[in-house]
């Protein structure tokens, strides 16, 4: 199983070369350090712990500075553990978001939105009662448990705070990877707030072949290239006429004023 931390940015849409439409989320992907690599034969499991996004050393711990200092980087703001990944990393090795490819199906971890205190109506999903006709109650609990207890039943559902759980959306497909830009777009939605936290994994229920959807892409440097190629000769093409234009102007004034000079210079002599 393989993993790596990203960044929720947000979301938008592509489009695929066949006319469907798909909604990505946008993951800002900064290279994942190794901090630290757990055998077997020392810790009982194998795992490799990444970290990511810098902290200042000042507020760091001593044991995290001096496990930077260890994979020689600066102390991280995030570390998370990812288990069963074979041991051929070093600690000190940087992850990308090459490590996954187009087609891929991935699980993404995240945590959900924060909502406050909610009652049982928005955070359970139960019903409320009539609005009209003298009823007073309307978006109580209602009942709260049966005669013979007399006590409210463990796993009651009843108001609470709602949100900040620790969600997993399963089998997201990747549409897109750039390295050079740092982003992932996974198919869907992913759990959690802008700028928040996630974590992508290799999918555990994953049953689907790869299947890599060509985007359509709007980048066309060269048609630019040449618009402002056109662009640049039709507006040589029209300083030079109107020089030209300019330059017989004078012309013509010059000669008027030199045969005008002839004339009165004739008259003069006369």
């Amino acid at each position: 199983m393989k993993g790596i931390l990203g960044r929720k940015s947000g979301m938008t849409q592509v489009f695929t070369k066949d006319g469907k439409l798909i909604p990505v989320t946008v993951i800002e992907v900064e290279p994942n350090v190794v901090m630290q690599v757990k055998t077997k034969e020392t810790d009982g499991y194998e795992a490799i712990q990444l970290g990511v996004f810098e902290k200042k050393e000042k507020r760091a711990t001593k044991s995290e500075v001096a496990r930077a200092k260890k994979a020689n980087t600066t102390p991280k703001r995030f570390l998370k553990e990812i288990r069963g990944e074979q041991t051929t990393y070093n600690v000190g090795d940087k992850l990308g978001a090459d490590i996954f490819n187009v087609g891929e199906i991935v699980d993404v971890t995240g945590t959900s939105k924060g909502k406050g205190f909610e009652g049982t109506i928005k955070r359970h999903n139960q019903h409320r009662g009539p609005m009209t006709h003298g009823s007073h109650y309307h978006r109580a609990v209602g009942s709260l448990g049966t005669m013979l207890p007399k006590r409210v039943l463990k796993g009651k559902n009843l108001p609470g705070h709602m949100g900040t759980d620790t969600v997993t959306i399963q089998n997201l497909e990747i549409i897109e990877v750039n390295p050079n830009e740092n982003y992932i777009l996974v198919s869907g939605n992913v759990p959690g707030a802008k700028n928040s936290l996630v974590l992508i994994k290799s999918a555990v229920k994953n049953s689907r072949k790869e299947n890599a959807k060509e985007i359509i892409s709007y980048e066309q440097e060269t048609v630019v290239d040449e618009v402002v190629e056109e662009t640049n000769t039709e507006a040589e093409e029209v300083v030079a006429t109107e020089t030209e234009k300019v330059e017989g102007e004078e012309a013509t004034e010059n000669k008027e004023e030199s045969s005008s000079a002839e004339e009165s210079s004739t008259e003069v002599n006369e």
